[in-house]
């Protein structure tokens, strides 16, 4: 017995330690393993020959038509979020390499920064949720959980800028960064209270930040208020306000300001109730993120025909291999548990679909360090109508241009 416990103890460290193994090499050692009549493509029998899985000739074969090209091969590559030749994956404690400068200040529109694209569980290199929307030149953020205040430093992102931080829910990897989010934004020159919008219970978050760094506050402005250096306390406070949805496919605007409309989404995240997507508009563009939820048909209603649905996954198959593997019954039932309010990423897709989005990116990846990332995380993924889609990384950008239909990426 003491040996299971030993082995099933290793397995469940495996699933933490191990990086994504599954990757792809380089798109020309493909090319020439498996190229062998020279004709510039690869049937199937060809990739299989070269000992390639069978099951993931129809990810790369994007068109279908039996034959896989080069550029296939690449496009698979940038929706994983690989570069074009295997590189070992960051540890937890590795940097985000700092995107162009341009990341702060671009043309009007709105900019997506993924600061946070992981899970409660430690995996590879990734901050908890956090992802921030510049619109307007202001900073919101939606939700922030450990690592991503960091993330948006070294990405230079406008932090004084910062407005509002929508919440989706008051689970522990969503919120845990907001009282960093706020002291440290104050430090670097906001001038206004921070306001933190979301369902029951953000006053309560708002107040407890508030009482944790008053000390600090009075601290800084004792030392650092000097000259022209203001350090206003009334704008290191943090603010709060409770949006109420009643009806559970429902919807409210939460937040207006300017040309920028937000509107909140009731998901199902049960037995969190009630929990929040949000949908931002501006000047004819918009983004929606779908919080945690079970696949919830709804969401696909309040996000028809957005340019970008930034939605969470989870392979249910790789948690509950992971739940099997558990050194205890306690940690084995947590990662149990989880299948039960989360989506597939096939099913995220077809939600996608079903709202006729122009992109998806998948986030909340709290499978990213796990064996089978990403192959058997996305299995099934491209079956159907043809869906852009992505993974999102730590450290990338999404730019939506007003007066286009352009969706850039900048990946890290």
């Amino acid at each position: 017995m003491n040996k299971l416990k030993l082995l099933a103890s290793t397995l469940f460290a495996c699933f933490w330690a191990q990086t994504a193994t599954a990757q792809m090499p380089p798109t020309s050692q493909i090319m020439q393993q498996a190229d062998t009549n020279g004709d510039g493509v690869v049937s199937k029998d060809e990739w299989v020959a070269a000992g390639r899985p069978a099951d993931r000739f129809g990810m790369v074969d994007v068109d279908g038509n039996g034959k896989i090209t080069p550029v296939e091969i690449d496009t698979l590559r940038a929706r994983m979020g690989q570069a074009g030749a295997k590189s070992p994956a960051p540890s937890p404690a590795a940097p985000v390499a700092p995107p162009p400068a341009s990341v702060a200040a671009s043309s009007d529109g709105m900019k997506v920064l993924f600061c946070g694209t992981g899970g409660p569980l430690p995996n590879s290199g990734r901050a908890q949720s956090c992802t921030a929307i510049l619109a307007g030149g202001k900073l919101y953020l939606i939700d922030i959980g450990v690592g991503g205040w960091d993330n948006l430093r070294r990405m230079g992102a406008p932090t004084a800028n910062m407005k509002a931080i929508f919440i989706t829910h008051l689970h522990s990897d969503h919120i845990a960064g907001v009282g960093e989010a706020s002291e440290q934004s104050w430090i670097n020159g906001r001038a206004s209270p921070l306001i933190i919008v979301g369902p029951e219970g953000v006053d309560g978050l708002a107040q407890g930040f508030n009482l944790v760094y008053e000390r600090d506050q009075v601290f800084r402005k004792a030392h650092h208020e000097h000259g022209e250096i203001r350090f206003p306390l009334e704008a290191a406070r943090l603010g709060s306000q409770t949006v109420t949805i009643p009806k559970p496919d429902g919807t409210t605007i939460a937040w207006k300001d300017g040309d920028l409309t937000v509107t909140a989404i009731r998901v199902n995240h049960e037995p969190v109730d009630p929990a929040f997507g949000y949908r931002f508009d501006y000047k004819g563009r918009s983004i929606v993120i779908s919080g945690d939820t079970k696949a919830w048909p709804p969401l696909a209603v309040a996000a028809k025909d957005a340019d970008l649905l930034i939605h969470e996954a989870q392979s249910n198959p790789m948690m509950l291999a992971a739940s099997r593997a558990a050194p205890t019954s306690r940690a084995s039932a947590l990662l149990a548990d989880t299948v039960t309010y989360h989506t597939e990423p096939a099913d995220a897709v077809k939600l996608a679909r079903q709202a006729n989005v122009r992109m998806l990116v998948l986030t909340h990846l709290t499978q990213a360090g796990m064996p089978g990332f990403p192959d058997t995380f996305i299995a099934g993924i491209d079956q159907g109508e043809k869906l852009d889609w992505r993974l999102a990384q730590d450290g990338m950008t999404i730019d939506l241009p007003v007066g286009t239909t352009e969706i850039r990426i900048q990946e890290r």
